[in-house]
C-alpha cells in the first residue's frame, strides 16, 4: 500500500506542472472580461440566472462591478458563493420581514412592546439640545445588514473588498453632493448595504465622511468602472432596471417620486450603454410584470435571467475555458472554509451611554465556541429590539493569533431623549364617535443602570396625564423597581335592557410602586402597592341615579408574558396576563386572567382567547368591577355595556390573510370571523341578562403603520348588534 501511495505521489508531482502550464497559457491567451450587474431592486435576482449561464458556459471574469441589487449579487459571488447557493439563500429569506428592522414582536423587550402598543412606530423623534432630529429612513436596515453578513459568511472572518480574490467594485451615491462613490476597499457588507440604500426607504450609510445612498442615482450600470478596474477587453453588462411608468400611471406623490428616480437612473444607464464596444455583450432580461418590489418573485426573475443568458450563449461560448482551467479559476474564488473559527475573546465597542452588560445579556456565544449565523443574528436582533440602537452588527477579527468577536452597537444619534406620538379614531353605532391624540416625552439611560422616565399626555374623548419611572437594579436589567402616577378623565355609559340609561364623567387619580423581575424576553413579574381614587359624577341620566367617590388601595401581583409574533394581529404565539389585587381596607380581592393563543395554516390564522375577572375574597365593588363589550370582547355589545363580578369569556376566531402592506411597512390585511360567549355571575348593568351570552362578528382589519385598523359588525341571538370602526393606537 505504501508503494502505491509513493507511485501516486510521483505521478501527481509530474502532472501538476503540466496542468499549471495549461492554466497559465489559457489565462494568457484569453481576453480580460469585466462583468457589470446593474441595479433594479427585486428584478436584480435575474443576475443569479446570468451567473448560472456563465458557470455553465465556463466563462471566467477578471473583475466585477455592481450597483444596488447588482451589488448584493456581485458581492456574494465575489465572496465565493455559488449561484445555486444564492438561489437557496434568497428562497429562504422572508423579504416582507427583511424590510422591518425589529425582531419578531415576541423578541422585543417588554418596555419596547409597551411603547410599540401606545405610540406610532414612525413617530419617534430625538429631542436634542440643538432641536428635534428624526430617523433618516423608514428602515434603518438592521435585518438587511445581517442578511448580507450571512451571504458572505461573515462568521468566518471579516470580508474586505481589497482581500477578495476577484476584484470587486460597488457603486454608491453621496446624497449630500450627488457624487459617485466607488468602493474598492473596506468592509464588503457595508459597501453592499450603502449601494442598496433607496432614499427615503433605507437610512443612508455614513462612511468616510460620505452619507451614502443607492448608487443607481448616478451609475446604475457601471461599465466605465470595469474598463478602468481590470482593463476589460470584453464587458458583459446586465441591465435589470425598471422601465418608466406610462403618463397615465403617474398620479400620486409616490408614483411621481418613483418616476423621478427612474428618469435619473435611465439617463445614466443610457450614458453607460453608449460606452459599449464591438465585442461587448449587453444583456437585458425580459422582466415584464416584475417590479422592483416583487422580492417574492426572485425565483421567476432568476429563471428569466438564465433565459436571457442562454439567448447569447453562442457569444459566451467564444469566451469559454476548458473544464479544468475554469475549475481552477473558480476554486481560487470559492470559500473553502465552512466552519467558524473558535472565538478567543469577545469585545463590545462603541457604547457611550448604554452599559455593555445590557448588550451581553442577549449574547449566547462564549469564548471557546464558534459562531452560528442564525444564532448570532437572533442575538443581535434582540439587542436591537431594546430600542436604544440605530444598528447592531458584528465582525470576526484575527489579532496575534487570537480570534475576536467584536459586537458594534451604534447608539441612536437622535437619542437618548425622544418625543413620541399616537392617535386614534373610533366609532360605533351605540356610542358615536370618539378620538384621542397622545404625546410623550421619553428620557432613557438616566444613569448607568438604564433608568428611564416617560411622561405621557392624552387629549380628546379621554384626557390623561401620567408619568412612569423605571429603574433597573442590576447591569443586566433582570430586576427593577417601577413607579407610576397619573390622573385621567373619561366617560362611562351605563346600560339596561340594551339601552343607555346614563353617562358618568369618571375622574381617576392614583399611583403605584412595584418591585419586578424580567423573565428573559417573556415579560415581567411584578409585586407592589397600588393606590387609586375614583370619582363618578352623573353627566347624563336621571338625577335619582347615584354618584360615587371611592379611594382604595392594596397589594397587587402580576405576570405579563407576551410571545406573539405581532402586536395586534398575530399569526402565531401566545400571551398570558395574570394579576391579583387585594384591598385590606375595602375587604375584597380581584383576580384577572387573559390567556390568548394563535397559529396559522397557510394564509389562515386561528385564534383563541379566555378571560376571567372575579373576586376570590368578598365582592367586587361597582367602581372596580369587570366589564365586557367592544370589538372582540363581545363584539355585539357596546364597550363596557356588561359590568359585573365573576365574568367568564371565551372567544374563537379565524382570519384569512387577503393582502400585505408594501415593503418597509409592517402588517397584513385580514378578513375575520369570530364566535364569542360569556357569562356574568353578578351584574351591575344589564341585570336581566342571566345565563350564557353569545356574540358573532365579521370584520376586515389588520396592523398598519397607524396601528390596528378594523371595521366590524357584531350580532347576538338576543337581538343586539353593533358596528365598529377603529384606527390608531389603543
Amino acid at each position: 500500500m505504501s508503494r502505491f501511495f509513493r507511485i501516486a505521489a510521483c505521478l501527481l508531482i509530474a502532472v501538476l506542472p503540466a496542468v499549471a502550464n495549461v492554466v497559465l497559457a489559457a489565462d494568457a491567451a484569453r481576453p480580460r472580461i469585466g462583468l457589470v450587474l446593474g441595479g433594479g431592486g427585486a428584478r436584480g435576482a435575474a443576475h443569479i440566472g446570468i451567473l448560472e449561464t456563465l458557470q455553465q458556459q465556463r466563462v471566467p471574469v477578471d473583475c466585477v462591478a455592481g450597483t444596488s441589487m447588482g451589488a448584493l449579487v456581485a458581492g456574494a459571488w465575489a465572496a465565493g458563493m455559488s449561484p445555486a447557493a444564492m438561489r437557496e439563500s434568497l428562497s429562504a429569506a422572508d423579504w416582507n420581514d427583511m424590510f422591518i428592522d425589529n425582531p419578531d414582536y415576541a423578541e422585543l423587550s417588554h418596555r419596547n412592546k409597551m411603547m410599540a402598543r401606545r405610540f406610532l412606530a414612525g413617530s419617534e423623534s430625538g429631542l436634542m439640545t440643538d432641536g428635534v432630529k428624526y430617523q433618516t429612513g423608514v428602515v434603518t436596515g438592521q435585518k438587511i445588514k445581517l442578511f448580507f453578513n450571512q451571504l458572505v459568511r461573515a462568521n468566518l472572518g471579516e470580508r474586505n473588498l481589497e482581500d477578495l480574490p476577484l476584484p470587486l467594485s460597488i457603486v454608491a451615491t453621496d446624497i449630500g453632493t450627488g457624487e459617485r462613490v466607488v468602493f474598492r476597499d473596506g468592509p464588503l457588507t457595508q459597501a453592499m448595504r450603502a449601494s442598496m440604500s433607496v432614499p427615503g426607504l433605507l437610512a443612508p450609510v455614513d462612511f468616510r465622511g460620505y452619507k451614502l445612498v443607492d448608487g443607481g442615482l448616478v451609475d446604475n450600470l457601471p461599465i466605465a468602472e470595469v474598463r478602468e478596474r481590470c482593463k476589460a477587453d470584453v464587458v458583459i453588462a446586465v441591465n435589470v432596471g425598471s422601465p418608466l411608468l406610462k403618463a397615465e400611471e403617474v398620479g400620486s406623490l409616490i408614483t411621481v417620486s418613483a418616476q423621478m428616480i427612474a428618469i435619473l437612473t435611465e439617463q445614466n444607464v443610457s450614458r453607460s450603454v453608449a460606452l459599449l464596444r464591438e465585442g461587448d455583450i449587453y444583456i437585458k432580461p425580459d422582466l415584464n410584470g416584475i417590479t422592483a418590489g416583487d422580492f417574492s418573485r426572485h425565483g421567476e426573475a432568476a429563471d428569466r435571467g438564465r433565459a436571457a443568458g442562454e439567448a447569447v450563449s453562442d457569444r459566451l461560448a467564444a469566451l469559454s475555458l476548458p473544464p479544468e482551467v475554469y475549475a481552477a479559476w473558480w476554486q481560487g474564488i470559492e470559500v473553502k472554509r465552512r466552519t467558524s473559527p473558535r472565538i478567543d475573546k469577545i469585545e463590545i465597542v462603541g457604547l457611550h451611554k448604554v452599559d455593555p452588560a445590557a448588550v451581553e445579556r442577549h449574547l449566547h456565544v462564549e469564548p471557546g465556541q464558534g459562531i452560528k449565523p442564525a444564532e448570532i443574528n437572533r442575538d443581535l436582533l434582540r439587542m436591537y429590539g431594546d430600542g436604544w440602537y440605530e444598528s447592531v452588527d458584528y465582525m470576526v477579527l484575527t489579532q496575534r493569533d487570537k480570534n475576536i468577536l467584536r459586537i458594534t452597537p451604534l447608539e441612536k444619534r437622535w437619542g437618548p431623549d425622544y418625543l413620541r406620538f399616537g392617535l386614534n379614531l373610533q366609532a360605533d353605532n351605540s356610542q358615536g364617535t370618539s378620538f384621542g391624540l397622545r404625546a410623550a416625552y421619553q428620557s432613557t439611560w438616566l444613569n448607568r443602570l438604564g433608568g428611564e422616565l416617560i411622561v405621557t399626555g392624552d387629549v380628546g374623548s379621554t384626557n390623561r396625564l401620567g408619568a412612569n419611572f423605571y429603574q433597573p437594579l442590576d447591569p443586566a436589567q433582570r430586576f427593577f423597581v417601577e413607579a407610576t402616577a397619573g390622573i385621567e378623565q373619561g366617560r362611562l355609559n351605563i346600560y339596561q335592557n340594551d339601552t343607555r340609561i346614563a353617562q358618568y364623567k369618571v375622574t381617576e387619580s392614583g399611583y403605584a410602586a412595584y418591585l419586578g423581575a424580567n423573565v428573559g424576553v417573556l415579560g415581567p413579574v411584578r409585586l407592589g402597592w397600588v393606590q387609586r381614587h375614583r370619582y363618578y359624577d352623573l353627566d347624563i341620566g336621571s338625577p335619582s341615579l347615584p354618584s360615587a367617590d371611592a379611594a382604595f388601595g392594596g397589594w397587587k401581583a402580576s405576570i405579563d408574558f407576551d410571545q406573539f409574533d405581532r402586536m395586534h394581529f398575530p399569526t402565531r404565539g401566545w400571551a398570558a396576563q395574570l394579576s391579583y389585587f387585594d384591598s385590606p381596607e375595602v375587604g375584597y380581592s380581584k383576580a384577572e386572567a387573559n390567556l390568548q393563543g394563535a397559529f396559522s395554516l397557510g394564509g389562515t390564522v386561528f385564534n383563541a382567547r379566555f378571560r376571567y375577572t372575579g373576586s376570590p375574597r368578598g365582592v367586587l365593588p361597582v367602581y372596580d368591577a369587570g366589564n365586557l363589550g367592544g370589538f372582540l370582547n363581545m363584539t355585539a355589545f357596546a364597550p363596557n355595556q356588561l359590568i359585573g363580578d365573576d365574568i367568564r369569556y371565551i372567544g374563537l376566531r379565524t382570519e384569512q390573510i387577503i393582502g400585505h402592506l408594501p415593503l418597509g411597512l409592517s402588517g397584513d390585511m385580514r378578513l375575520g370571523f369570530a364566535l364569542e360567549a360569556a357569562k356574568v355571575g353578578m351584574r351591575y348593568s344589564e341585570s336581566n341578562r342571566d345565563g350564557l351570552i353569545d356574540s358573532a362578528a365579521i370584520y376586515l382589519g389588520g396592523q398598519t403603520p397607524f396601528g390596528p385598523a378594523y371595521v366590524g359588525f357584531g350580532y347576538s341571538t338576543s337581538g343586539v348588534s353593533n358596528l365598529f370602526l377603529f384606527v390608531g393606537t389603543p
